[in-house]
């Protein structure tokens, strides 16, 4: 299999000190709450990354990728700025009105990937980088006629750290495996008079961020069908999580929140010298997770916040579908451009709930070049723009909570820069 050269490093170690402080970054929202691209190569291709490894953050959507990367390690920084917001029309309780939920922004999005050779066959890697995530922070609070006071929202991060062995184990096939450490943090406010409605109301908003951690395993298979053919394909468990103490009283089985199941399968084509193309298929299972799949309607049926069986955000499954290219425009500039497509994961019927996690924008158009500028070093660079989607609630806001209807709107604009060095 041929491996992917790449220029000399700094010291790593210093890198995996520095990515160490993500977890204190807040989150964002892009496939559903999974981030739409891992590295800054994959994110100006639409996020293509499953079949065509292009940098050290590779190993994070296909841990087999390891082995067709030479000693590298790539350090990038994102700057998101996500554009979040609800309207409510027709509520008999006096909710109505158009919300801001941009209280927080711009967000800084750190990510780290280091890829070594151990043998011919075998390889290491080590990743950090954002999953996935939702802030909201509304400084109108949507809840005020109801008795809430203070901003609304919610602040979800969550950061993956993956070591990688990878091996191939045939000529042009490789197989990888990443045993995953998940740590995240859940901050909520401003919601207090829905805290009756809970089995513990001291657990329900306002405890401040808790931190959680958890483990998973992502595998992954990549082919070299030809010089012009590669194929991947990954899954990755459900990540059990420990439960968010301080915040037991909100989220199902008693502050359950675990990562979902995800799988997919991807292709790279090198049709020209120079010219490469890229398409992923995903699938993301938020059903399974009672805290984002279950509804709200649970809560009207004796069940409250909390419990096991509880309401949750009624997100539902999501397919996603990515394209990209790059183009080699002469020896030292490569230029990209990508889009991706994500199913919705908010019915119209679970929208009042999700006026705090609005995560539905569905289309992403990317773009992207890669610089070496000397020494074998190279700078990538890559921008992001979701359009507004809007979800209009249909049956949306329960009659006991005085009925009508909330829309929920997300856009998002993001550019990144990363560092590439090899060994």
């Amino acid at each position: 299999m041929t491996r992917i050269s790449a220029p000399r490093p700094l010291a790593a170690l210093a890198l995996a000190a520095a990515a160490s402080a993500l977890p204190g970054s807040p989150a964002q929202a892009t496939d559903g709450y999974f981030l739409s691209g891992i590295g800054a190569k994959a994110k100006g291709m639409g996020g293509v990354a499953i079949g065509l490894p292009q940098d050290a953050l590779s190993p994070a959507s296909n841990p087999a990728s390891a082995t067709v990367l030479d000693k590298r390690v790539d350090f990038g920084v994102e700057i998101f700025i996500p554009d979040r917001g609800a309207g409510i029309s027709g509520n008999g309780a006096g909710l109505n009105g158009d919300y801001s939920g941009n209280g927080a922004n711009p967000f800084i999005l750190p990510e780290f990937g280091y890829v070594r050779q151990l043998s011919d066959r075998v390889a290491f890697a080590l990743t950090i980088n954002g999953n996935g995530g939702m802030n909201t922070d509304y400084e109108t609070n949507p809840f005020a006629s109801f008795g809430a006071s203070g901003p609304a929202g919610v602040d979800l991060k969550q950061v993956f750290i993956s070591p990688t062995l990878a091996a191939e184990f045939a000529p042009g096939h490789s197989f990888g495996i990443s045993p995953i450490l998940l740590v995240q943090g859940f901050r909520m406010q401003g919601v207090q008079p829905f805290a009756a409605a809970s089995s513990a109301p001291g657990s329900f908003t306002n405890r401040g961020t808790d931190w959680s951690i958890g483990g998973g395993l992502r595998v992954g298979y990549l082919g070299q069908l030809s010089e012009a053919v590669s194929i991947g394909a990954f899954y990755q468990s459900r990540i059990e999580a420990k439960h968010f103490d301080k915040y037991a009283g909100l989220f199902a089985q008693g502050g359950g929140f675990d990562v979902p199941e995800s799988y997919g399968a991807g292709i790279g084509i090198t049709p020209l010298p120079g010219v490469m193309l890229g398409v992923d298929v995903k699938r993301i299972e938020y059903s399974k997770v009672q805290s984002v799949g279950n509804p709200l309607s649970p809560l009207f049926g004796g069940v409250p916040f909390g419990a096991e069986g509880g309401p949750g955000f009624g997100w539902r499954d999501v397919n996603v579908f990515k394209v990209g290219a790059s183009v080699e425009a002469t020896e030292s500039l490569t230029l990209r451009a990508g889009y991706g497509r994500s199913d919705n994961p908010v019915p119209q019927s679970e929208t009042f709930l999700n006026i705090l996690a609005p995560g539905v924008v569905q289309d992403h158009f990317t773009v992207g070049a890669t610089a070496e500028i000397g020494g074998g070093r190279e700078i990538t660079v890559f921008a992001m723009r979701a359009p507004t989607n809007v979800v209009e609630g249909a049956g949306s806001i329960p009659l006991p909570y005085g009925g009508g209807e909330a829309d929920i709107r997300l856009a998002e604009t993001s550019v990144g820069v990363s560092f590439g060095w090899g060994f």
